[in-house]
């Protein structure tokens, strides 16, 4: 799972990367208003955890625009303010969770899990195409009814591609599913993934589109 960790405090923002990378999460992060809407705008982030004290704009102004722009991303309020109005104004402007400061790093851990159930509510957590079966909610993936161990990194590609079956997933969209901004990345990174997944999976079951990138054909699903 993705996440854009807006937090201005350089030190409070460095144990959350190092505890949400430890967690598998990968993890963007921004300290300003307006490169939360920029990044948030380009919904690249499967949820986003924003804290309301930002030094250019505030944190309830980047929700707005947000919402405003049909950007529909589940937003974790963070913040040190305790008021009651605060919560609720954050909540109606389309919050969908609020955590105040201090907070224990296992809540966050269990509320971002919340919402990622959440997600896939008003959906089957169960995606198959063809012989394979994935999971979501479980992280589970089964090849002829057998289940099948992938790492972190093989999981969120074939997600990516099973979600998308039919549609083409270009190297820089998996890249994005997959790594941090800054996060070094070797040049054939995703192609060692996909490599590694083709050995788990069905024969022909991942195409490679020359030049474009990955896909699963619809005669799979």
């Amino acid at each position: 799972m993705k996440l854009l960790l807006v937090e201005d405090d350089e030190a409070l923002a460095k144990a959350l990367l190092i505890a949400l990378r430890n967690e598998g999460f990968s993890v963007d992060h921004v300290a300003t208003g307006n490169e939360a809407i920029a990044h948030g705008k380009n919904n690249i982030a499967d949820i986003i955890i924003l804290d309301l004290g930002l030094p250019d704009i505030d944190g309830l102004t980047v929700l707005k625009e947000l919402r405003a722009n049909k950007i529909v991303t589940p937003m974790l309020i963070l913040t040190a303010r305790d008021d009651l109005s605060d919560k609720i104004t954050a909540l109606d402007g389309g919050a969908d969770d609020y955590l105040s400061k201090p907070f224990e790093i296992k809540e966050l851990m269990a509320r971002i899990r919340a919402l990622g159930r959440r997600m896939n509510s008003s959906i089957s957590s169960v995606i198959t195409a063809g012989r394979v079966s994935l999971d979501s909610a479980n992280h589970h993936v089964e090849v002829d009814a057998i289940e099948t161990p992938l790492s972190r990194r093989e999981y969120t590609v074939l997600k990516a591609l099973m979600e998308n079956v039919g549609r083409i997933q270009t190297k820089a969209a998996l890249e994005n599913k997959l790594y941090s901004w800054g996060e070094e990345i070797s040049s054939n990174a995703i192609e060692v993934h996909i490599s590694n997944l083709r050995k788990k999976m069905p024969e022909g079951f991942i195409k490679t589109v020359r030049g474009v990138g990955y896909t699963i054909d619809r005669s799979s699903s």
